[in-house]
């Protein structure tokens, strides 16, 4: 290069500074405040599991059952992990072939791009405007990706061999939680995004999805033997009661960390959260006390859950007044579903799986269509309530058709191969010496 070369690059730099100092500005910069908060965030999830859950559920079943319950929880904890890294995680938030309004094979899943998190470093941020770790980000979605088939546990507790529940966990999270969290989540082109659906922490995506799953599996693998009536009384509701309080206070890492920064949407998801469960959890107890003439333990427990559950799609959107009607509608209604409906039809939901989870999601799904609207004291952009209900229900719908095919085809191909329940001698024993040869209580 000549002198009067370089020299004609000092003169412009004067004119050049300016644009790179703005793209300095520009370029993400990590925020340490929400980083911090998205780390509490991803381990008051992960606490919702292991231990929340699987007290929550280890307390109800009989005392025959406990470690198999529990085991459950925490091989699917480790299961998830692994599945998620793999190429979960890249089957949900892959956006490669994405446009929105444009509806292809990628509105539904995800591609490989991400498979084994390839690409993903330290250095790696989530995005422009959420300006934490990917990591991060990758961590906080796994918990959600751990929770949601430890759901389905409820429903077919105390029956199935844990060699199919492996299995069937592996093939439900590939072909319908990742194909689910991607059609809600991943974005513009995304088919339920693109529709509208508010589904802010997961009642689609995890609630009316695990719910309706859990719904299938117990009539597919039938009523326990002896129900309903043998007794099954919970053998430990002080372990229901912690697991209860155990997922009341790491719903706010669920809810307020969908956030996904700490910012005023997070301090309004933490407080709507709080205000729907107390609701909930004083509706199902005043319903009991009313149907029965005490309240109960178990009830109030079942409460805290339909009112967690049914908070969570529209925790970033409603207001306080939306929150308290969600949760006391989410209360009265899943005690219905968990008692009388139950009985009616006659299906054994072992832990009300279904009762609590499903229908919960579902009152929850709906009712965000009319309560993010700022004119019910909501701050989502609902401007037309009756349509975005429609399209909360269409939503719902989709959720709920999916998951039950899929679900039922799992299983079925299943039990054909290698079977899907104890056989009645392993039953009556209990599933903790008969799959784990360990007891619960040696005494």
């Amino acid at each position: 290069m000549t002198l009067r070369q370089i020299a004609g690059l000092g003169a412009l730099l004067p004119l050049v500074m300016p644009g790179l100092a703005l793209a300095d500005e520009a370029a993400p910069v990590l925020n340490s405040g929400d980083t911090a908060w998205m780390l509490t965030a991803t381990a008051l999830v992960l606490f919702m599991t292991i231990p929340g859950l699987a007290l929550f559920y280890g307390g109800m079943v009989r005392s025959k059952n406990v470690l198999s319950v529990m085991m459950q929880c925490f091989a699917i904890t480790g299961l998830m992990s692994i599945l998620w890294m793999v190429y979960g995680y890249s089957l949900a938030f892959d956006t490669t072939g994405m446009e929105q309004g444009v509806t292809n094979l990628h509105s539904f899943v995800g591609g490989l791009s991400k498979a084994f998190l390839s690409g993903v470093t330290p250095a790696s941020l989530t995005s422009a405007t959420a300006l934490f770790p990917e990591a991060v980000f990758i961590t906080f979605q796994m918990t959600f990706a751990i929770i949601t088939p430890a759901l389905i546990v409820g429903a077919f507790a105390e029956r199935m061999k844990f060699s199919a529940m492996l299995i069937f966990m592996a093939i439900w999270f590939t072909l319908v939680y990742a194909p689910i969290a991607h059609m809600v989540w991943s974005g513009d082109g995304a088919l339920m995004w693109d529709w509208g659906v508010l589904d802010f922490a997961g009642g689609t995506v995890v609630h009316i999805n695990a719910g309706i799953a859990g719904l299938v599996c117990c009539l597919v693998l039938g009523k326990r033997k002896g129900y309903p009536t043998t007794p099954m009384a919970p053998h430990n509701l002080g372990y229901t009661l912690i697991g209860a309080a155990m997922l009341w206070i790491g719903w706010f890492g669920f809810n307020a960390g969908s956030a996904a920064a700490a910012n005023g949407t997070a301090g309004m998801a933490m407080l709507v959260t709080q205000i729907a469960t107390a609701a909930a959890a004083l509706g199902w107890m005043f319903a009991e006390w009313i149907g029965h003439g005490k309240p109960s333990a178990l009830g109030i427990a079942s409460g805290v859950v339909a009112g967690l559950v049914a908070i969570t799609p529209a925790a970033g959107t409603v207001g306080p007044m939306g929150a308290l009607v969600i949760g006391l509608a989410s209360g009265v209604i899943c005690y219905f579903c968990a008692t009388s409906l139950k009985r009616k039809l006659g299906y054994d939901d072992s832990l009300d799986a279904f009762g609590v989870h499903g229908i919960g999601g579902i009152v929850g799904a709906m009712l965000t269509g009319v309560f993010a609207a700022p004119a019910m004291g909501g701050f989502g952009e609902v401007t037309d309530i009756g349509m975005q209900v429609w399209v909360q229900a269409k939503g719902v719908i989709f959720t709920v058709v999916y998951t039950a095919i899929v679900t039922y085809v799992i299983l079925k191909v299943l039990d054909m191969i290698m079977g899907l329940r104890v056989n009645e001698e392993e039953e009556a024993v209990g599933l903790d010496l008969a799959q784990h040869n360990e007891r619960g209580y040696n005494l």
